[in-house]
Order: C-alpha cells, then sequence, then structure tokens
C-alpha cells in the first residue's frame, strides 16, 4: 500500500517498493549478473589481501598507505552495496525493493562511489608533494595529515550524499515506480516524481562536480606541475624513477574516470540505447574495485616486497610450528 507522509501541511505520496527494470529484453542477461557476482568475488579477495597486507607490514604503514586502505576499503565497500543484491534480485527476477531498501542503498552506492574519487584525489596530493617537494615530503605528508583528509573527505561525502537522498523523501511518486537503471539510481528515480523535483537536479549537478569535475580538474592540474618538476630533473635515470611512482596511480584514475567520462559525453552528443548505458555504467562501477588491488600489487614495489616479507614471515612461523 502508498503511504502518505505530512510534513508542514504538505503530503508526500512514497510507494511500497520501487521495480528496478534493469537491462530490457536482453538475450542472456543473467550471465551478464553472472559475470558481475565473479567479479565482485575477485573484488573482495584482492581488496582484502590489500588491507591485510597493508594492516600486517609494518613498512606500509605511513602516509601514502593510508590513501591506499581507504581506496580499497571504498571498493570493497561500494562494490558490496551495489553488486550481490542486484544481481541477486536480477538472477532470481524478483525486481523489487522497499522504499526505505533502496533509499539506503542508493545512499551507500554513491557514499563509496564518490570516496573512491576523492582518494584518487588524495593519493595525487601524496604523488605531487613527493616530486615537486621531496626535501619536505615528509614534513607536508605525515600520517595526521593524511587521516585529516581522509576524514574530512568522508563528512563532506556523507553530507552531499545525506542531502540528496534526503530530498527524495520530500517527492510524490503517483505515477511510474519503474526505474530505468540497474539499482536504486538517483537521477532515474527523482524524474519519475510527480511534484517539482528541481532540488533534486540541483543536488545531482552538485554530487557530478564533487564526484567528478573537480576532482579531475584537480588531479589534472597536480600532474601538470608533477610534469614541469621532472622537466627540471636533469638527468634521465632520476625522472624515469620519479615517472614510475606515478604509474599506478596514472592507471587508476584513467580506470576510474575515463568509462564514466565516455558514458556522458556520448549520452550528450547522441541517443545510447538504455541497455547499453546500463552495461556500460555497471562495468564503470565494477571494473575498477576489482583490478585497483592487481595494479597496486603488480605496479608498486613497496608492496610487492612487502607480501614476500609476510610471506616468509608466515613460512617461517609454520615450520617452526
Amino acid at each position: 500500500m502508498t503511504s502518505m507522509v505530512f510534513i508542514e501541511n504538505t503530503t508526500f505520496i512514497h510507494p511500497p517498493t520501487f521495480y528496478i527494470n534493469g537491462l530490457y529484453n536482453m538475450q542472456h542477461a543473467k550471465y551478464y549478473y553472472a559475470f558481475l557476482c565473479f567479479v565482485y568475488a575477485v573484488t573482495v579477495l584482492g581488496n582484502s589481501f590489500i588491507m591485510g597486507t597493508i594492516f600486517l607490514a609494518r613498512t606500509l604503514h605511513t602516509a601514502k598507505y593510508i590513501a591506499v586502505f581507504n581506496l580499497a576499503f571504498s571498493d570493497l565497500c561500494g562494490s558490496s552495496a551495489l553488486i550481490p543484491k542486484y544481481a541477486y534480485m536480477f538472477l532470481l527476477e524478483n525486481q523489487y525493493i522497499a522504499y526505505e531498501d533502496c533509499l539506503a542503498s542508493m545512499f551507500f552506492v554513491f557514499l563509496f562511489m564518490i570516496m573512491q574519487s576523492f582518494t584518487l584525489l588524495a593519493l595525487a596530493f601524496d604523488r605531487v608533494i613527493a616530486i615537486c617537494f621531496p626535501l619536505r615530503y615528509h614534513e607536508i605528508v605525515t600520517k595526521t595529515t593524511m587521516t585529516l583528509i581522509i576524514v574530512v573527505m568522508w563528512v563532506i561525502s556523507a553530507t552531499i550524499i545525506a542531502v540528496s537522498v534526503a530530498l527524495i523523501t520530500r517527492l510524490s511518486f503517483c505515477r511510474s515506480t519503474t526505474v530505468g537503471s540497474y539499482f536504486c539510481d538517483h537521477g532515474p528515480i527523482y524524474r519519475l516524481a510527480c511534484n517539482d523535483y528541481s532540488p533534486n537536479y540541483m543536488m545531482g549537478s552538485i554530487y557530478t562536480a564533487f564526484v567528478l569535475c573537480i576532482p579531475f580538474i584537480l588531479i589534472a592540474f597536480s600532474y601538470v606541475c608533477i610534469g614541469v618538476a621532472l622537466l627540471k630533473i636533469s638527468h634521465g635515470a632520476e625522472r624515469i624513477k620519479a615517472m614510475k611512482t606515478c604509474t599506478s596511480h596514472l592507471i587508476l584514475v584513467a580506470m576510474y574516470y575515463l568509462p564514466i567520462f565516455s558514458i556522458y559525453m556520448v549520452a550528450i552528443s547522441t541517443y545510447l540505447h538504455p541497455n547499453t548505458r546500463i552495461i556500460n555504467s555497471a562495468l564503470a562501477q565494477a571494473i575498477p574495485p576489482m583490478l585497483n588491488p592487481i595494479i597496486y600489487t603488480l605496479k608498486t614495489e613497496e608492496v610487492l616486497q612487502s607480501i614476500k616479507i609476510l610471506y616468509k614471515r608466515v613460512k617461517v612461523n609454520f615450520a617452526m610450528d
């Protein structure tokens, strides 16, 4: 039964459930959702492994790896908020979700998505200080500084998403409750409302600016500064060594931003079939969290060395037992 909420003499009509439409009339869609389940399993293993390595290896107890740990945590929680519930719904063809559950899901999915972006910005800050101000790096980028940056980012993220979700509760849904997405997406839901949703549109624009535009511009500016600093290094070997410290971060930035920007640009310039948009958006949200720990393991010498040390320690302890 549809619920009616009275706030300041205004009636808001809330449906008991939303219907998550997902992929429309697509053959073998279940294989796609099964693939997402596989991606989620790899994501859990990889990010848990990175978090465990950082926690156990004392050499990784530095400011930079506080941000890396936060990225792995955000990736793990973001995938957990998105994939299991919705894959389960589509595989069992039970695509109804309760109104309150939908809003809770929206909050957590977008919270961890924005934290992934913000953490990439924190890592860019680490790299620009390390290369542009190497003599002052340990003075500027301390554990306290990085922890404070991460905490502020969490507060800003939670505030933006909480306001966005709270504004959804002030919408009335008196027509369709079918969400044209693969999860409780903010835009497709507020556009279903039959009353004024301009505040929701404004918050959606603010969210897009904070998630995509501002972090990406700041990251791009940081690499301009890094590029200028590298040009001042006279020895080619030192320049290459400094560049290698940025490769992992650059790959992570490209994997996160390029798919999302490409979807936005194509959607603006031409008609994009809903199924195409859904598949691309889902992969853009699911694949980077799976690949991030693999890239950090294979591309970062510090992590590889820490893994080897931990492996030898476990092997010695096992032999002694």
